[in-house]
This record gives structure tokens, sequence and C-alpha cells, in this order.
């Protein structure tokens, strides 16, 4: 008996071991839920970028489906993103909505300038408390949003050609669909 303990102990580390290998292969590791799917977005009461005075809320954004696109100037990958979002926000077939995170206006301003200005709407955020609320873990993510508030979809990471076409444009054609 004493001979077939390790044994048993190794046959129960290999099982352990393919059971790890095959839930991998399940489920995506990279994936982090979000637990505001399919709920109402935060509220919020944000400055327009260019003109800090001018306020823009939850309120103001109903009524219209739209992309809230967290980016920042320090960001790398928004910047690996922020190609494809220009090429596609004409035909997008929702608002692209930019939502500056933990950024100096300045900044934000400058890194727009030198790379194109893709969004219909600039909002910011440079304290980053409001991100909290929407579980934000850094730029670039992305939430799209229904006509009546409800998040139908985020991404955590650069929106790459493959995500857009793969599913991004799938969302939003779903979101679409239903609202009719």
């Amino acid at each position: 008996m004493n001979r077939l303990l390790p044994f048993i102990g190794f046959m129960l580390l290999v099982g352990l071991f393919g059971f790890g290998i095959w839930w991998n292969t399940q489920h995506d590791p990279n994936a982090i839920p979000t637990p505001l799917l399919n709920k109402p977005a935060p509220e919020f009461n944000l400055p327009k970028l260019y003109e800090p005075a001018q306020k823009v809320s939850k309120a103001d954004l109903l009524g219209k489906p739209y992309l809230l696109n967290v980016f920042a100037s320090w960001c790398i990958e928004c910047g690996v993103e922020h190609p494809v979002l220009s090429a596609a926000a004409p035909t997008l077939g929702v608002q692209l909505v930019g939502y500056n995170y933990k950024d100096p206006p300045a900044d934000a301003k400058n890194w727009l300038a030198k790379h194109g200005n893709p969004y219909a709407l600039l909002i910011a955020d440079e304290p980053g408390n409001t991100a909290i609320d929407f579980g934000v873990y850094g730029a670039p993510e992305s939430f799209l949003i229904d006509a009546k508030g409800v998040i139908r979809y985020k991404h955590i990471g650069p929106i790459t050609p493959e995500v857009m076409a793969k599913e991004l444009k799938p969302a939003i054609a779903a979101m679409l669909k239903e609202a009719q």
C-alpha cells in the first residue's frame, strides 16, 4: 500500500492538470466579466473636453445608442485602437462618444490633434471617479449602450479589426435589430 500512495498522488495531480487544460479550452482566460452587462449604465455628469463649463449626463445621451470609448493620451494601446475607431466611426451605426480617462485636458487635446478626432462627443473624467462606477480597469475599454441607457456589450483592451468585425459590429447589429 505504501508503494501505491505516490502513484495515486501522481495520478491526482495529472487529473487536476488535465481538468485545468480542459477548463481553459472551454472559457476565455482573459475575459473579465462585468456585472453591468444588460443593466443600466451608471449615472454621470461630466464636463465636455473642449468646453468644460458644459456638462454631459447619462440623461443627455438617452434616446440614441452609443459606443462609449474610454481612452487617454498616456495609454499605449489606445494608439493601437484609434485608427480602427477612426476608420469605423462613420459606418458604425451608433454615435461614438470619447471618454477621456485620468488625463489632463491639455494632454488629451494634443493627443487628439496629433491622431485625429473620430468622436461625435468628448467627455472628460480627469479624477477617474465616474470610471469606478463603470468598473473601468484601465484604458482602453468600450461600452455599447442602447437608447434606454442599458449596457449591451463591454470590451476591455484595444478594439482591433478582428474585434470590430467579430464582436462589436455584430453586437451593434443585434442591439439595433432588437430595438426595432
